[in-house]
């Protein structure tokens, strides 16, 4: 067996716990192409079809990360983002999956009545704690860990947006799915932001031997600042399925971080088109956070030829959708 074959195998077997089906569709977006006057072949990966939770890419990470919480006898979810965050509400929905204690600590002043993911973290009935801003965000929760810590409770804390070397894991084992599906796409576009979902985007192309260039969209930092997390987390990654550092040297991060717009969660008049263009062609819906900026990255590179007309261009849609309703 090759070193290949065994991280293939490794990564196979991971623990995950089970959240209900995960493998999601890929659609042609044949009108989208048409929109804007040929191209190359558009698809989508449709992860904001998973069902649980109202899905996203946050529940493919969550299957691994909250298998390993359950395995050190965890009975308290632990994570941070800010009041719309897609990745708390997630982790809210696995802890009451998993019958377990939930606490969120959160950037940014609530509204009442809630509307989108902080109408649906109420609802799983999670635990809030809001801070003023990101800075604050981090020694929080470790004052949440010592006092649940204190009291009896075992509290397991997981990282902005599950992007661990473990939960990037859950995108790398999706590429093995793409894989089964379709012939390798030549380019993946996708949001970026903590690092998690562009890392095992990335890795899982390296195992699976995809020449596939991974383009990541930013939605807030700047490239080089998020090339630094997905790379942190990518040497962890391949330590853990026993291969070298240097089997990634041929899959460069990429990351553009023209779209971020007016700033973080604020739509940009590429983004309102790319929603408007999507939602009227195709049916499709987009959050403005993350991938309505990731599409109109997309729609950017398209009109400006940056693609051959013989390639194939897949979106990962990564969800997000209760945003919309914010």
């Amino acid at each position: 067996m090759s070193a290949l074959d065994a991280a293939r195998h490794h990564l196979a077997r991971l623990t995950t716990v089970d959240l209900g089906p995960i493998v999601t569709p890929i659609h042609p977006l044949d009108r989208l192409r048409e929109a804007l006057g040929g191209g190359p072949r558009l698809l989508v990966k449709r992860d904001d079809l998973i069902g649980f939770g109202f899905g996203g890419n946050k529940v493919r990470k969550l299957a691994l990360v909250a298998a390993r919480a359950r395995s050190e006898g965890a009975d308290t979810l632990i994570t941070t983002g800010g009041i719309q965050s897609n990745h708390a509400r997630v982790t809210a929905a696995v802890a009451a999956r998993l019958g377990m204690k939930c606490v969120l600590v959160l950037n940014g002043v609530p509204r009442e009545p809630p509307a989108g993911n902080a109408l649906l973290v109420r609802l799983l009935g999670a635990e809030v704690r809001y801070v003023a801003s990101r800075e604050e965000r981090s020694a929080t929760m470790g004052a949440v860990v010592e006092h649940l810590s204190d009291h009896g409770h075992r509290p397991f804390m997981i990282p902005l947006g599950a992007s661990t070397p473990l939960g990037a894991m859950g995108l790398a084992r999706a590429v093995g799915e793409l894989a089964s599906q379709a012939s390798p796409p030549d380019v993946i576009i996708h949001s970026t932001s903590s690092g998690g979902t562009q890392a095992g985007l990335v890795f899982g192309c390296a195992i699976h031997g995809l020449a596939t260039r991974v383009l990541g969209i930013s939605a807030d930092d700047p490239a080089v600042d998020i090339a630094a997390h997905v790379r942190g987390i990518l040497g962890p990654m391949a330590h853990m399925v026993g291969l070298p550092p240097d089997v990634l040297a041929a899959h460069g991060v990429d990351i553009d971080d023209g779209f971020v717009g007016p700033g973080y969660g604020v739509p940009s008049p590429a983004s309102e088109e790319a929603s408007q263009l999507l939602a009227r062609r195709e049916g499709i819906f987009l959050d403005p956070t993350y991938t309505a900026k990731a599409m109109a990255g997309l729609i950017a590179h398209v009109r400006r030829g940056t693609f051959r007309d013989d390639q194939t261009v897949l979106f990962w849609h990564t969800g997000g959708l209760p945003a919309i309703f914010a």
